[in-house]
């Protein structure tokens, strides 16, 4: 018996050892598959022009990599203009959508009103609607309002989010009521409630929220191409698109790469220090309500 359980146990960690690897190799596989773009996104910035159209075919590495690639981006494209411009445009996005969503989420949380269900249903239906329906009818609106080529223009479409609200909403619920009667037996309003108790509960889910919508407002491409033909409020979607389309971003290619892997860094570097917390926030909102 000890002999037949010998062999079970063995043969059951020999299988659970295998699966991991087989699990593991396949991730690996994946994580290549995925990194390996930005790899060669990297290594074609730092090619010289030369190098790069001297390589009949195309090389895994460099040995003699440059700099001067990322020099030329900022001087022939105003690339630091751009980036400015979308920070300016991602911060006040992010602090004006911030206020509106929290407002909302604890008005659909804990507020009762005629009509609260029914109108909460009808915002998530227009989820179902694809931005680029709307994106006409915006466009009309803020030309009408003669706000074309401004930060206001830019910025008053992209304030409002019904998948934030509801994200937001849920965190909320997930606090006992008992809280909030006691905070009203104390006398505390609505608003003082809301935050002292409430935003200090939901930080998690607040800071995933201004992430990605940081990380939206960065990758904004389609909005800002219409509503600006003024450089001077053109974003880093506008660069790219502007080297694509003059004969720099055509003929010198690894300068192209060094402009791409300029405007990506910061995104890939909030991704890095803040995973978590948006892994955590997403996961704490749950299926409630």
């Amino acid at each position: 018996m000890n002999k037949d359980y010998e062999k079970i146990t063995k043969a059951s960690y020999v299988k659970k050892i295998t699966i991991k690897v087989i699990t593991y190799v396949f991730l690996g596989i994946c994580a290549l598959i995925v990194i390996f773009p930005f790899y060669w996104m990297v290594l074609t910035s730092i090619k010289s022009f030369s190098d790069y159209n001297g390589e009949m075919i195309p090389k895994l590495y460099t040995l003699r990599p440059t700099l001067a690639n990322y020099l030329t981006a900022f001087s022939e494209v105003e690339l630091g203009r751009y980036m400015l411009n979308t920070v300016i445009f991602a911060t006040l996005t992010t602090v004006l959508m911030i206020v509106v969503v929290v407002l909302a989420a604890f008005a659909f949380s804990r507020l009762n009103f005629k009509g609260k269900n029914l109108v909460f249903t009808l915002f998530l239906s227009l989820m179902i609607i694809p931005n680029e329906l709307v994106i006409i009818t915006n466009y009309v609106t803020i030309v009408n309002m003669n706000l074309r080529n401004s930060y206001v223009g830019l910025i008053i479409p992209s304030i409002m989010s019904i998948f934030y609200i509801y994200l937001l909403r849920q965190t909320f619920m997930q606090v006992p009521d008992e809280i909030y009667y006691a905070a009203k037996v104390d006398g505390t309003s609505d608003f003082n409630y809301l935050l002292k108790v409430l935003v200090p509960l939901a930080r998690p889910t607040l800071v995933s929220i201004i992430i990605l919508k940081v990380i939206e407002c960065w990758n904004s491409f389609v909005w800002p191409r219409l509503i600006t033909t003024d450089s001077k409020y053109f974003l880093v979607s506008n660069a790219i698109e502007e080297i694509k389309s003059n004969g720099f971003g055509r003929e010198n290619i690894p300068a192209m790469m060094a402009a791409v892997v300029i405007v990506s860094l910061p995104l890939l570097v909030i991704f890095m220090i803040f995973r978590k917390q948006i892994m955590t926030g997403v996961s704490r909102s749950g299926l409630k309500g």
